[in-house]
């Protein structure tokens, strides 16, 4: 298989997710603030983990492709490990 057309594929996917979960983040916070349920605000905090870990690992992806290392052995790392990081 061609190993450029697969990581552009990954990408793809990936890049989808993040639209996807954006757009969902976007809808919720287009709400008052006030008037979210407890749960909506639950998942607008799922929401903001996700979106983490979903660009972390584009960012893995990204680097180990620079550096001629296999893109597909990038994986996504807990929340925990991607909460701490520093922005």
């Amino acid at each position: 298989m061609d190993t450029m057309a697969d990581t552009n594929s990954q990408e793809s996917s990936i890049l989808r997710q993040i639209s996807a979960l954006v757009t969902e983040e976007r809808d919720l916070r287009e709400r008052s603030e006030h008037r979210l349920t407890p749960e909506e605000r639950k998942r607008i905090r799922a929401l903001d983990v996700e979106l983490d870990q979903c660009w972390d690992l584009l960012r893995q992806r990204r680097a180990r492709d620079e550096f001629d290392q296999d893109p597909g052995t990038a994986a996504v790392r807990p929340a925990s490990e991607v909460e701490g990081y520093r922005q």
